[in-house]
């Protein structure tokens, strides 16, 4: 006798549903990057307490004594950063602002990519977020992911699950953005002429919102909104590169096929390997060597064939056109120069 498609959709989507065990195993990951972004968020470079102090460069014997005593000062600078968010509402309202407005932009995107794999049936963890100790990890987190544990059953399902993603992540964080840039200060003559030891460039998005709201963000002074955007956009820009298992590499795949989707990554890499040496030599921006490595990573990872190669319709076409659109407006070359 045959069985029902009804009801082999139905067991297919228990076999689906977490357990309560695994939904508290992902809460805790989630609770303890909450602690962690939100110390992050009111440590240098994104809050109110300055960073560990520097030893003379001029001196080794100085730089050997910071180097032997930097994990006590590091505990030291934690610990009271942690009790100035329990005893100070300035300190716990900014680092929340910047933590709350991050792992929402962060779950906005892996739900997106969760709720694409349970449309299309496909297994999926829930989100795995990464805690990292504040400093080691400047945000507090390395992001999050899911991890998909069956095939993909169409090139439309690929393009579906990795375009959702970084879409819901991007209209998440757009009225943190706005939020972030409307609420900018104005830098004190100090600050503007004391600017500090990173700058942080700003993405396209973000010179539009302040374009639209009279905002100038060359004299103005960060906030944990902003801060967060900025990470959250930084995130979203790095997935949509076209390369491997990134966002943006599921959609290439997904859209023009295998052999273009190899290409696209090889190029990827060779055009960030040169931008990372041009920003180190002329920008001061160190942080391009590391999206080069991560894309060196991404082209020893061979994306998975789906059974359906049925090309993609315009409609899905023109999302991917839509996603292009996104990556120019949140990406940048040289995230951070060294001032």
């Amino acid at each position: 006798m045959a069985v029902p498609e009804t009801t082999i959709n139905k067991l297919i989507d228990e076999s689906l549903k977490p357990s309560a065990l695994t939904w508290l195993k992902h809460f805790g990951f989630l609770a303890l990057t909450l602690v962690t972004t939100t110390i992050a968020g009111t440590l240098y470079p994104f809050g109110l307490t300055p960073t560990l102090p520097e030893a003379d460069p001029e001196s080794w014997g100085q730089i050997g004594e910071f180097i032997l005593r930097l994990p006590s000062k590091y505990a030291v600078l934690v610990g009271s950063t942690v009790i100035q968010l329990f005893t100070d509402l300035t300190y716990l309202k900014y680092g929340l602002s910047f933590s709350l407005s991050l792992l929402f932009v962060l779950i906005c995107h892996e739900m997106g990519h969760y709720v694409a794999c349970r449309i299309y049936k496909v297994d999926a963890t829930l989100p795995y977020f990464i805690p990292t100790p504040p400093l080691l990890g400047p945000a507090g987190t390395f992001g999050a992911f899911i991890k998909i544990r069956s095939p993909m059953p169409s090139r439309k399902a690929v393009f579906d699950i990795g375009v959702a993603g970084p879409i819901a992540g991007f209209v998440a964080l757009i009225p943190i953005a706005i939020i972030g840039v409307i609420t900018m200060q104005p830098a004190t003559a100090e600050q503007l002429a004391n600017p500090g030891g990173l700058y942080f460039s700003d993405p396209l998005i973000m010179k539009l919102i302040a374009f639209l709201s009279g905002v100038s963000l060359s004299t103005g002074v960060g906030n944990p909104f902003y801060f967060a955007a900025w990470v959250g956009l930084l995130v979203t820009a790095l997935n949509l590169i076209p390369s491997g298992q990134l966002d943006g590499g599921h959609a290439v795949f997904a859209v023009f096929g295998e052999t273009v989707h190899r290409w696209t990554g090889r190029i990827a890499f060779v055009v960030m390997a040169v931008l990372s040496i041009l920003g180190w030599i002329f920008f001061n921006g160190p942080s391009g060597f590391l999206i080069a490595v991560l894309l060196a990573v991404m082209m020893k990872i061979k994306h998975p064939v789906p059974w359906d190669q049925t090309p993609l319709d315009a409609k899905r076409k023109a999302v991917a056109f839509l996603t292009l659109v996104i990556f120019v407006l949140c990406f940048l070359p040289f995230p951070i120069k060294i001032l």
